[in-house]
């Protein structure tokens, strides 16, 4: 099982801020541990939405490129595989707000940061409704 998996951050986000359903007793020192996987998926969309209303990055390459930069990350091949998945260029415009867009996008970013996906649609679903 993957890290982010363990630690219910399939994000891989890393600490700084003070998420909404952290685990009290955090022991990994470089990425945040939720108490359930929802929590990590909505701290997932937060981070996304703030890209796009704060610094104006509303596609997936910006997102992207913000999310997996190129000294961590192929990042190119990351918006690769992340515009295939989600069914659109790297410059269209992605909707922050809408669950259908955002749920394809997100299973994707954890696909490539796990190896894996195991979310059922209800899940991110539900971490939506956590916004």
């Amino acid at each position: 099982m993957s890290r982010g998996i363990r630690n219910h951050n399939p994000g891989n986000i890393r600490h700084r801020d003070k998420w909404q359903g952290l685990r009290e007793r955090q022991t990994d020192e470089d990425f945040c541990q939720f108490i359930a996987p929802e929590w990590g998926i909505r701290a997932m969309l937060k981070i996304l939405r703030t890209y796009e209303r704060k610094y104006s990055d509303n596609t997936i390459r910006q997102m992207i490129a913000r999310w997996a930069p190129p000294n961590e990350n192929d990042t190119e091949g990351y918006i690769t595989y992340v515009c295939g998945k989600v069914g659109v260029s790297s410059s269209a415009v992605i909707d922050v707000d809408n669950l259908a867009t955002m749920r394809k996008l997100v299973k994707a970013i954890i696909q490539m940061e796990n190896g894996q996906q195991p979310y059922s649609d209800d899940m991110i679903t539900r971490a939506f409704d956590l916004l």
